[in-house]
Order: structure tokens, then sequence, then C-alpha cells
């Protein structure tokens, strides 16, 4: 029996069988471990695409003017349940907590400081898992967390508002425009921003709502930022005047060959209970040097007047701390009686420089947003030859904008607002900010966190 004994120890026939046996709980716990570690990041995920879906909704919610409150997810907009809550319930058969936070409840402190334009959506919810549950007391919980703000994109010195589905910036002809900041338009179109011709643009970044078309009109290192948030006027806050004199405001004529260097109360202009000067329209054609102020051409005031800017091919107008305005008294009624700028002549000399300070700091020429859009291709023009200096903004929101400048031409901190906005023939704008980039604050919505 002892030999028997003997003869068996040393027999190694079976070992691996052993040996086996004693690693089979090492290798089915890591196959169980490897299932559900792959099931549990493919939870995870699917929470984070939530959770990145309702913060994102969030930050443009809080661009387009909603109201975003710390407090539960509901099916309220913009943190929609169906971008959060439902699509994780449709997706792993439960129903999560998912919690919106903004302001100084916003966890991530880097963000605290951006708090009126942040938006955090943390999403959980308990997952039991099919092999660490056999050794876990309690049911893991899965937790995904996504902040989204509205951040800088840029700076626009040219804002084309138009939200349709064409082309809302166009550069045509030899049109050489420097800029010194960006340009954007509202425009969904597959050509929201067109180059053609011999045209060259320095401007970044270039930005449009729809797509940009494929040109060799813009500059090397241009930054395209096409399927951008919309950009919201940046001067819908600034109010028309909506006081009038009694009686129909004169229209101002200055024929060429003749000079005009002040202006007569009720015979040039009469006063608005606000203190602008009102007239019907403007004809310009000989050397008129204009006092600083408001002035408000009044398309309603009758006699042959309609509210329009028109400078011959001879003059020379100078006005400095002045903006034009145009509206109409009857514009509730008959918004068409709204004038604009019928023709500013190529060969004119012209030295505008913007009112600064009080309403209408920095507003070269305002157009009442109330102004009907013509038919056609009808644009208000804007020329000027190489003497010509223009410093302010042009503010046509409900029309279109065409700049036709020559070569040598000034142009100070210039800002552009249309409905759309086209730079043609043989314009020559260099832009330029003596104290820094002009321009208006672009926004767009990312993920931060």
């Amino acid at each position: 029996m002892f030999g028997m004994l003997k003869r068996l120890w040393r027999d190694r026939r079976g070992n691996a069988l052993v040996i086996a046996g004693a690693a089979l709980p090492l290798v089915v716990g890591s196959a169980g471990l490897a299932t559900d570690t792959v099931e549990w990041a493919m939870w995870k995920r699917q929470l984070q695409r939530a959770a990145d879906s309702g913060a994102l909704a969030g930050a443009f919610g809080k661009l387009a003017g909603q109201t975003v409150a710390t407090g539960t997810c509901s099916s309220n907009a913009p943190v929609s349940r169906d971008l959060t809550v439902g699509t994780v319930n449709s997706r792993l058969g439960v129903t999560p907590t998912c919690n919106v936070k903004t302001g100084a409840d916003i966890t991530n402190a880097s963000w605290q400081a951006a708090s009126s334009e942040a938006v955090q959506v943390t999403i959980s919810t308990q997952r039991r898992l099919p092999f660490s549950s056999l050794f876990l007391s309690t049911t893991p919980t899965i937790t995904a967390t996504a902040i989204a703000a509205v951040v800088q994109g840029g700076k626009y010195c040219v804002v084309s508002l138009d939200n349709n589905v064409e082309t809302g910036l166009s550069f045509a002809g030899n049109a050489s425009v420097n800029l010194g900041c960006g340009l954007k338009t509202n425009a969904k179109g597959a050509s929201a921003i067109d180059g053609t011709g011999s045209s060259a643009v320095t401007a970044s970044p270039v930005a449009a709502v729809g797509q940009i078309a494929n040109s060799g009109s813009f500059a090397s290192g241009t930054t395209f930022q096409p399927y951008s948030s919309p950009e919201t006027d940046p001067y819908a806050s600034v109010p028309v005047p909506s006081t009038f004199p009694s009686g129909n405001c004169p229209t101002f004529s200055v024929g060429s060959g003749q000079s005009k260097s002040s202006l007569t109360a009720n015979v040039d202009y009469k006063l608005t209970p606000d203190g602008y000067y009102c007239m019907g329209s403007m004809n310009l054609s000989g050397n008129v040097t204009l006092p600083s102020g408001i002035y408000v051409l009044d398309g309603g005031s009758g006699g042959g007047a309609d509210g329009s800017l028109t400078i011959g091919s001879q003059a020379n107008v100078t006005c400095n701390g002045c903006t034009f305005i145009f509206t109409s008294r009857t514009a509730a009624t008959n918004p068409s009686s709204i004038g604009g700028i019928k023709n500013i002549n190529g060969g004119a000399r012209i030295n505008f420089t913007s009112t600064s300070g009080g309403t209408y700091n920095g507003l070269l020429m305002y157009q009442d947003r109330r102004a009907v859009l013509p038919n056609g291709n009808q644009s208000n023009q804007i020329n000027g030859n190489s003497s010509s200096t223009f410093s302010g903004a042009f503010y046509f929101p409900s029309q279109r904008v065409t700049f036709n400048g020559t070569s040598g031409m000034t142009t100070d901190c210039v800002q552009m607002v249309g409905w759309q906005v086209t730079f043609s023939g043989n314009t020559n704008i260099s832009n330029n900010c003596p104290n820094g980039p002009g321009g208006f604050d672009g926004q767009m919505v990312r993920l931060v966190a």
C-alpha cells in the first residue's frame, strides 16, 4: 500500500486539470468584471450624452433669452425632458434623477464666475451590474455631469441680420476689404457668405448660421465658423425717436455750387421735443457743413418729403458728431414711408463722424427697424471718394446696404449692421480703430466641462 501511495505521489498526470480548476474562479471573475466594465462604460456614455445635450439646450436657451432655473429637470424648455430624462429612460429602461444648476450653485468653481451664462446638468441613476452585484450589498450609482456656457465667439464689424435661406454677406467685383475684425450673418443658406469676382477679404472670424461658400476671396489664415449661433441685434435696445414737431418738417436742399455752413430754424429744420433737427429729407450737392447733433429724417412729413438722404457727385459735406436717423411719424401705420440712403455718390467728398455719448453714441446712420425690405435688389448705397472719411456705425436692420468706397477712403472703426450687406465695385476699405479693435462681441455655445 505504501508503494502504491508513493507511485501516486510521483504521478504527474492530471495536474493541469487541478491547476485549471484552482484558477477557474479567477478566470470567471475576470470575465465577469470585464463584462461589467463594458456595460458600465456604455451606460456612462449614454448618461453623458444626455447630460451634454441637456447642458447645451440650457445654454442655447439662455442665449435665446429664456429662463433657466436651478432645480430638477422638467418637461419645460430649454433643458428638455426629451433631451435628458426621456433619452435615458428609453435607452436604459430606467428613470434617472436629473438636476440643473446655474449661478453660484454650479459646482465647478471655474465657471461660477460666468454663472449668468453657464448651465450645469447632472444625471444619475442606479443600475444593477450582472456579476459585481453578486458581491455588492448596494446597487452602484452612475453619474454624469456636463457644463455648457455662452462664450466669446469673436469680434464682428459687419453683421447681417437676414435669417432666411439666402446670402446675407457678399463680396463682388474688385472689392478689397480689410476690416480688422470679423463678419457674421444669421442667414441659413448654403452660401450664407459668398465672395465672387476678384474680391479680396481680410477679416476673421467669418461666421454664419448656414454654410460659407468655398471661395478664394478670403485671406489665408481666416477662421471660418459655419453653423454658428445667431447673432443678436447689437442695437436692438436703441429707441427710435417717437416725438415730432407739429406740422411738416422742411426738406433741406443745397444745390450744386451753393454753400451752407449754418441752419435756420423753421426754414431748414424744425426742432423736435427731444431737441433733434427734423427734416423731411436731405438733398446735398454743394458745400455743406452741418452742426453736430441728431438729424431726424421724417418720411411722414408730407410735401414730397421721403425721409431720404441724397448726396450728389460734386458735394463736399462735413458733419462731426452727428447721427442721421431715418424714420417716419407715420411708421406705425405706413412703414413704407420710412426712408434711407437714396444715394451717396462716389464723386462726393464726405467727412462724417458719429455722435459721442448719449442715446445714439457711436451711431452714424440709424434706420427705423420697422422699415420695409424693398423688392428686387434696391439697397442703401454708401459711396465715397479717396478724400472721404466715415467714422461710426451704419444700422439698417431691415434693409440692404451696399458699400462702394474707393481706394484711399478713410474708415475709422466703421461698423455695419444690415439685413444684407454687400461690398462691391472697386471698394477698397481698410478699417482703422486707433483705440483697439472695434466691433460687436460674438457669442457661441460650447461644452466647457
